[in-house]
């Protein structure tokens, strides 16, 4: 029991030595303004926050996202096709694509697909 108490006292130590000698080496010694600033994708973080956001970019974005989520829900059918009936497969692969079309032909409808206006 002695033995593996100082062998956890003694792994503890070295834990400690090394992570304080990572962060004592890891220090800058060079300080840059420009570096120091905090980066934001880009983004002048002096200027103003409220800038004109494009909605029609921010919609567009959130349709891919949506019939990208649909393509990942598609994929189990192909892994269930040995292990179901044909006319449940069939009917439930339809039925779901059916959705997705509709959903799709409502926002072509609607004009939420045309970039520019």
């Amino acid at each position: 029991m002695l033995i593996m108490t100082c062998f956890s006292l003694l792994t503890i130590i070295i834990c400690y030595i090394v992570m304080t000698l990572a962060s004592l080496i890891s220090k800058k010694t060079i300080i840059d303004r420009e570096k120091n600033s905090p980066y934001e994708c880009g983004f002048d973080p002096k200027g103003s926050a409220r800038f004109p956001f494009s909605l029609r970019f921010f919609l567009i974005a959130v349709i891919f996202l949506i019939f990208d989520v649909e393509i990942t829900l598609l994929l189990p059918l192909a892994s269930i096709f040995n292990t179901t009936k044909m006319t449940s497969w069939l009917l439930t692969g339809t039925l779901f694509l059916l959705i997705l079309l509709v959903g799709l032909y409502y926002e072509w409808v609607q004009g939420a697909l045309e970039w520019s206006k």
